[in-house]
């Protein structure tokens, strides 16, 4: 039996027919809709059928002291996830932006990475509806797309995009962002803890899920490019791929986060000179 501290389930969302590995099915789709998820040749597709897949090995894992409060919004945000998904993640896309893992009031509102909510709702125009997980920290409630709290870090990443590439299509035509983790931890006081502070066997087959669940995506989207937003993104990445004997190149960028002193002395310029270098900025605006 699993305790409060294990990967917490939809309360009012969507988890209701089938899941690929579970018998049950995360989607919330009518019959016809998840039968074209789960048969469909989509990248698309198969990128949510990896995600479901991750969700199904996730709710083995088990979280013990200093971690409280675990949130998964691929299941109580499925909806607004999916909608990203099926709106951005298309053939030809040749560059990866791969997070580490959701801060609270981004894509634990919202189910897009780096999700700040005004970005979300705005420059990328995702709709949808938002459940809850079944056990929240008073302090860290999942309100949605009516959360009224901006993360800096969201917002610093998705304004750098809006405003180097103007229409969402200019940006992904060519890239695509992801997490490499799903999940949330809070401690009791309800301070976000980033995997590396889990205890070592916990954070082990946490990341182990993880890396299987990046390579499968690296491989349904056929991505040439990844590149890491932080260093821990990026040297997961790296060791993950290079593991599995996917041949792609994998590099990074700053993390926009305020708790960095560098982010916070103009990251815009940093990163744009970085992508500059890798090629990226001339693709975006060619």
């Amino acid at each position: 039996m699993q305790s409060h501290h294990d990967v917490q389930r939809l309360e009012n969302g969507a988890v209701s027919q089938r899941d690929p590995l579970l018998g049950e099915d995360p989607t919330g789709l009518p019959d016809l809709a998840a039968d074209q998820l789960f048969n469909g040749s989509t990248v698309a597709s198969r990128f949510l059928r990896a995600e479901l897949e991750l969700n199904a090995r996730l709710r083995t894992l088990s979280f013990g002291k200093p971690v409280r409060y675990t949130y998964n919004p691929l299941e109580y945000a499925w909806d607004t996830h999916r909608c990203y998904v099926e709106k951005y993640c298309q053939e030809g896309q040749s560059v990866l932006f791969l997070g580490m893992n959701p801060g609270p009031f981004g894509m634990a509102q919202t189910g897009v990475p780096f999700g700040e909510v005004k970005a979300v709702r705005g420059w990328l125009e995702i709709t949808g509806t938002v459940g809850r997980p079944a056990e929240e920290h008073p302090k860290r409630r999942i309100v949605g797309l009516d959360c009224t709290q901006s993360e800096v870090s969201g917002a610093r990443f998705w304004g750098f995009f809006q405003e180097l590439c103007g229409e969402t299509h200019n940006f992904f035509r060519h890239c695509f962002v992801h997490n490499l983790c799903p999940l949330i931890f809070m401690s009791e006081s309800g301070k976000n803890l980033t995997p590396p502070e889990l205890p070592a066997a916990e954070r082990d087959a946490l990341l182990s899920c993880c890396d299987s669940a990046l390579c499968q995506v690296v491989t349904a989207l056929g991505v040439s490019m990844v590149i890491g937003v932080g260093k821990l993104a990026e040297q997961r990445a790296r060791r993950a791929l290079a593991e599995a004997g996917i041949t792609v190149r994998v590099e990074g960028i700053m993390h926009p986060s305020p708790r960095n002193p560098l982010a916070n002395k103009g990251w815009a310029n940093i990163v744009r000179d970085k992508l500059d270098n890798l090629g990226v900025v001339s693709l975006l605006t060619s």
